[in-house]
């Protein structure tokens, strides 16, 4: 349970809303993005993609998230990537693998993102939320988060992320 509840936080670097969810309203519209000066905007080539600020990726992350799309995460996931929920760790391998795990991620979005600039090092704060289906049926889940991201040969990576399950 550790390991897929695990998949979901480690998503929550991307959010967006997305088909799936069965309810009889529509979810929130997600947290508005602000406009960086100097960022490419969000209709760009992939080439122009890598130039995103690392605000932007984390809606990347929780689209990849809901597709269960590893080739994202191969993508922001730096090679020495490290990853801590509650009190388990992963390595960026690990991390990957859960993307495909027995719970699945229907809808995910981040709430109040703020982003903290350190010149080649971003961290973003804010609320992963999640919705889907596990082996114990329905879930809807809050997680806190902190993501390190880190410019590296032109883009940014995520070299570190810690989440933590809000409870109810």
């Amino acid at each position: 349970m550790r390991r897929s509840s695990t998949a979901f936080l480690l998503l929550s670097l991307c959010s967006a809303p997305l088909c799936g969810q069965a309810s009889r309203n529509p979810p929130p519209k997600p947290t508005p993005i602000p406009n960086i000066p100097g960022t490419v905007p969000a209709t760009t080539s992939r080439t122009q993609a890598r130039l995103l600020p690392p605000i932007k990726l984390e809606d990347e992350w929780t689209v990849a998230l809901v597709k269960r799309d590893t080739r994202t995460f191969d993508r922001l996931l730096a090679s020495n990537f490290v990853y801590t929920e509650n009190a388990s760790v992963m390595d960026r391998n690990d991390v990957i693998k859960s993307v495909t795990g027995p719970d699945r991620v229907e809808w995910a979005r981040n709430e109040g993102m703020k982003a903290h600039n350190f010149g080649d090092v971003q961290v973003i704060t804010g609320v992963l939320h999640l919705r889907g289906k596990g082996k114990q049926g329905p879930f809807d889940r809050r997680y806190q988060f902190t993501d390190t991201w880190q410019r590296r040969n032109d883009r940014w990576q995520i070299i570190a992320a810690q989440d933590y399950l809000i409870p109810k």
